[in-house]
């Protein structure tokens, strides 16, 4: 009998497994997740992802020996020897890489961790895999006409499809592997999966829906505009796009549409894209109190955690922090910050999603949020999805950008795409507010002005204005921005609604006494998705779609017949590109929520500025498949410009536990500790530490050390609270 060559040992029973058995099992896997066109691409690779196991130092390794034995790349040379180029270039990436991420391609003679360095690299003889795994024959021709589809003649768009097709790959593999090895190492029975039901909550939904009143001009528009958007969704196409008023019933309109085509379809899940986490734990509770039991929500953020959540059982928590790591998931809530990050990463853990963004409906809310600077890539991962993942993308937001120019320019996947609201006529019966110039004027002019209404929003663009505002301002006051933690925001957020809800039921006729008007003083993360309801808005010179939004907030129930949206400017802040269209915009208007305004306003921005858009695309960093810069671009893909620094406070006596564990330990939950966190600059964060109250005990993760330098109103302080006895 010859030579067992094993792959795993589990340390429970002390089983083996053979390099023979997980490649199978691995190739199998990889093939049954992957889509036709790639399936015995991903067999090839996992057959093969594992074959420098067969090294005899790999062997004395697993069997006890203390030595450190590389493995994945010997596979790469394999395939390499096997199948031609491009086709093995494909599969040496994601081989090579399957443990640490997609390398560097490189070039010629490098002796670094590139892809082309490692290939250098002399290894022991791993030959016996020869007697057991046949790598098989491949039909290139077919290969190579998938690749080559949509993408005519040019070469850009080759190198676009071969990366992302690489990364769908390396995906495909490294979720068959760490399953495989999951399921022979573990210790317990399998956890079960999320279940849904799509059928009984789209029948929840309907309910929902039949149960609003239709008698009042606006909630017969509301109906309409809904109607119109049902119907044209029952064609069939890759992208969607949803252009309704704020107000007008976007969020369940576009869940309906979503479990129709879900079930249409028999599409495994439903992704919902939202792009602020201050935002997602209202939309997840709008669905769990809607579906309940019909549906269990996997909700991936990165300020909430499953391990926190008292009030779900063990066996649903259990199941979703699997799920987490590769969204197995019937319905998935999750940021455009995971989401695109998931899509051009080049790690494990963030790349072991995107198969499972195949055979999806994908929700994209406040669609028109996605950054400029990385317009390309996220349009043309969305392409990709829809057009060879057999997904579809639903776009949804109040101010729509010509998201069908944008596609056909910027993301040539020939995909079909359908407009769901064709007639905007009925828009102008959703204009609640009117927005009116104010020009220039001072913080003491703009408190003094706005101190003559019931209850007003200010939103000003920079946290230090915001500070500044509140600490000038009398009276009832409420302050949100990132200096405060999430766990402050959340608690502020909650008091604000229940004062709103008082006075419309202490004062149903609006004449609310002055003592009891509030004022909110906000930065923009109050725009989006924040349900609140005020009688005047005061939004700082912004872009267009900003101060729209903004006037989401302002007579959102339409209970009165115009609220007022007064757009303001402080003297000597500078101006950038979106404020000067917008300023013009504003004196050329008389109403700059109208279709024509809000399309002008994004001709210019995305159509003026073509270098931003196309500046962070992987054809503009390489061109050629051999040394393709996955892990440099995946390094430098950040939606978020200028990422602030994250540091942890102590808020009540669970963060402080969180803490001394982080202190004396060294062991950190991030997860856990993301609520208690706000955000600075590097050059404040610098600051607190040179005051010595802020450390990150050697771990990474800076936590505030002195508690008077956190303030429960204003959030992070650079000096410390005076107290006087």
């Amino acid at each position: 009998m010859g030579e067992i060559y094993i792959a795993h040992r589990n340390e429970y029973t002390n089983e083996v497994q053979t390099v023979r058995e997980h490649c199978e099992n691995t190739a199998n896997l990889c093939k049954e997740y992957a889509i036709p066109e790639m399936e015995d691409l991903a067999y090839a690779a996992g057959k093969a992802h594992d074959i420098g196991k067969y090294q005899d130092g790999f062997q004395r390794r697993i069997r006890g020996e203390n030595i450190r034995v590389e493995h994945s790349t010997c596979g790469a040379i394999a395939v390499g020897e096997k199948y031609p180029k491009p086709m093995n270039l494909m599969m040496q990436y994601c081989i090579a890489g399957h443990h640490t991420g997609i390398p560097n391609g490189g070039f010629g003679n490098d002796e670094d961790n590139s892809l082309k360095g490692r290939m250098n690299r002399t290894f022991e003889d791993y030959n016996a895999y020869k007697q057991e795994l046949e790598l098989p024959e491949l039909d290139i021709r077919k290969w190579q006409q998938f690749l080559a589809a949509d993408c005519g003649r040019n070469a850009d768009w080759l190198i676009d499809k071969f990366t992302f097709l690489t990364r769908y790959l390396f995906s495909c593999l490294v979720d068959a592997d760490s399953t495989d090895t999951a399921e022979f190492c573990r210790s317990t029975e399998v956890v079960r999966k999320l279940q849904a039901d799509f059928e009984k909550c789209l029948e929840k939904i309907n309910v929902q829906l039949q149960a609003f009143e239709v008698k009042t001009e606006l909630q017969k528009t509301r109906s309409l505009l809904q109607e119109q958007a049902y119907r044209n969704s029952t064609k069939d196409a890759h992208i969607y796009l949803i252009n309704m008023p704020t107000g007008s019933g976007k969020t369940l309109a576009s869940a309906k549409i979503a479990l129709q085509r879900a079930i249409a379809k028999k599409k495994k899940r439903i992704i919902y894209v939202i792009p602020y986490n201050s935002i997602i734990d209202q939309t997840a509770e709008v669905f769990e109190k809607l579906f309940g039991n019909n549906l269990e929500i996997l909700r991936h953020q990165s300020t909430f955690s499953y391990d926190e959540k008292v009030d779900l059982n063990e066996d649903y928590r259990e199941a979703a922090k699997i799920a987490v790591e590769n969204w197995d998931a019937p319905f998935i809530i999750t940021t455009a910050v995971q989401f695109f990050e998931s899509i051009y990463s080049n790690k494990r853990g963030k790349l072991r999603k995107l198969h499972n963004m195949a055979d999806s409906i994908l929700i994209f809310d406040e669609a028109h949020m996605m950054p400029q600077d990385y317009l390309q890539p996220c349009l043309q991962g969305i392409a990709y999805i829809t057009k060879y993942l057999n997904s579809e993308a639903v776009f949804l937001t109040a101010t729509m950008p010509d998201f069908e120019k944008l596609l056909k320019l910027y993301a040539p996947a020939n995909n079909r795409i359908e407009n769901l609201i064709k007639d905007k006529t009925l828009f102008e019966k959703f204009q609640k507010c009117q927005y009116i110039n104010m020009g220039k004027v001072s913080p003491e002019g703009l408190l003094a002005k706005s101190e003559k209404y019931p209850s007003r929003l200010i939103i000003v663009n920079k946290k230090k204005n915001a500070r500044q505002l509140f600490q000038m301002c009398t009276g009832r006051k409420y302050h949100l921005s990132t200096y405060m933690t999430a766990y402050d925001r959340q608690k502020v957020l909650q008091a604000i609604r229940e004062e709103l809800k008082s006075l419309d039921e202490d004062f149903p006729d609006g004449n609310i006494p002055e003592e009891r008007r509030i004022t909110i003083i906000s930065t923009s993360l109050i725009e989006a998705g924040v349900d609140l309801d005020v009688y005047t808005v005061f939004r700082e010179l912004n872009g267009l779609d900003s101060i729209l939004q903004s006037g989401g907030r302002c007579n959102r129930e339409g209970k009165r017949d115009k609220g007022e949206v007064f757009v303001f400017e402080f003297e000597n802040e500078a101006q950038n590109d979106k404020m000067n269209i917008t300023q013009r915009l504003l004196a050329e208007y008389k109403d700059i929520s109208q279709p024509e305004c809000i399309e002008e306003y994004y001709e210019e921005v995305f159509f003026l500025k073509q270098e931003n858009i196309q500046k962070n695309t992987m054809h503009i960093k390489c061109r050629s498949f051999e040394n393709l810069p996955f892990q440099t671009y995946a390094e430098q893909f950040e939606l978020i410009p200028d990422r602030t620094c994250s540091i942890v406070v102590p808020r009540d006596e669970k963060s402080r536990k969180l803490v001394d564990t982080l202190r004396y330990t060294k062991i950190e939950n991030e997860k856990e500790l993301q609520k208690y966190t706000c955000t600075v600059t590097k050059k404040e964060l610098d600051e607190l530490i040179k005051q010595h109250v802020a450390d990150d005990f050697g771990t990474g993760i800076y936590c505030l050390t002195n508690e008077d330098y956190y303030d429960e109103n204003l959030g992070i302080l650079l000096e410390a609270q005076d107290y006087f006895l």
